[in-house]
């Protein structure tokens, strides 16, 4: 079985190895116009010389009002593309490979004086305004722009999608009985997401792959179940959903109980249930835990966010506990002789 330090192929993307930079907010676009600055292309420019195989850019959106915070990216306007673009092309000189993560914050949504939509008037938390429920119109005008947000991705040059329906943004809104209390159309849960997912999809070039994030349980008992949420992945994988990044929980306040790869026992389901290429999320940081979930055949690929955060080296330094090849450019290797 392949390990960690071994490439993949996705329709047509080749990664060199499959790690995978965790797309983490970085709540630094202070231009508040949700256009990248200098701290996104040091920050992901660093982590592709450190050798990651693809990185994943923090969750970008789709409209405004979208967005988690005045300081977080968007991709609604062409006068974002630029500063991706900069992005992509330099991580592409040192061999990794760049996706966007885009969503739609609804209720999730921080911005003081915004209108706050979801699927229903429920807030995430007592401590949260309650949102204002959408429109069957509005719905129809964010799957378009979902699709415009991909093209203007494709048009940055971005290697592939990836659509955030996890941890409690609009998307994982309309998927959970939680937050989606609708008695019309769209009280069918899997209804907006598919139709987004098909809109992406049809905005991107043929073999560029699509990725999911999903939240495969919801730590809540009046949640949807694992079995609920694979019947929906079944469905978005019908769809044109390529890869499943499998993560848990964010729809209610309750943060889990984090141990090393406490989610992946998630994503080798999901992969086993409907046969897909997956990745896992969640504590993989220490290199030997990383590498048994690759070569036991439990995930495909892993997510490593606050080990990158720790070190963009991450990579050569898995090598080398790995007793591995990874050599870095420039005169960084000699730091490790």
């Amino acid at each position: 079985m392949p390990g960690i330090l071994d490439p993949i192929q996705i329709g047509s993307l080749q990664l060199k190895n499959r790690v995978v930079m965790s797309p983490m907010c970085q709540y630094q676009a202070s231009n508040q116009q949700g256009v990248a600055e200098n701290w996104h292309l040091i920050h992901y420019v660093s982590r592709a010389i450190g050798g990651t195989g693809l990185i994943l850019l923090e969750m970008t959106d789709v409209e405004p009002k979208g967005r988690i915070t005045e300081e977080c990216l968007g991709i609604y306007d062409e006068a974002q593309i630029e500063a991706l673009q900069r992005i992509v092309e330099e991580c592409h000189r040192h061999g990794a490979k760049v996706g966007l993560q885009i969503s739609h914050a609804g209720r999730k949504s921080t911005i003081s004086g915004s209108d706050i939509v979801a699927p229903s008037a429920v807030s995430f938390s007592d401590k949260s305004p309650i949102p204002r429920e959408l429109l069957q119109e509005e719905i129809k005008e964010l799957v378009t722009k979902f699709g415009r947000s991909a093209e203007l991705a494709v048009k940055a040059g971005f290697d592939c999608i990836e659509l955030h329906a996890a941890h409690g943004y609009l998307l994982h809104q309309f998927m959970s009985p939680l937050s989606n209390k609708r008695t019309d159309a769209y009280g069918d849960r899997a209804k907006f997401p598919l139709e987004v997912i098909a809109e992406v999809k049809s905005k991107l070039p043929a073999g560029m792959p699509l990725i999911c994030r999903v939240s495969a349980v919801e730590y809540h008992e009046d949640g949807y179940t694992f079995e609920e949420l694979a019947e929906m992945c079944e469905a978005f994988k019908s769809h044109g959903v390529d890869v499943f990044d499998v993560s848990t929980g964010g729809n209610v306040p309750l943060r889990p109980q984090a141990y090393p790869a406490f989610r992946l026992n998630y994503a080798e389901a999901l992969k086993k249930k409907l046969g897909v290429t997956v990745m896992s999320v969640g504590s993989l940081d220490d290199p030997k835990v990383a590498e048994a979930a690759v070569r036991n055949g439990q995930t495909d690929m892993v997510c490593i966010g606050k080990g990158l955060l720790r070190s963009p080296y991450w990579v050569k330094e898995a090598a080398i506990v790995l007793k591995q090849d990874h050599v870095l450019p420039g005169v960084y290797n000699l730091g490790y002789e």
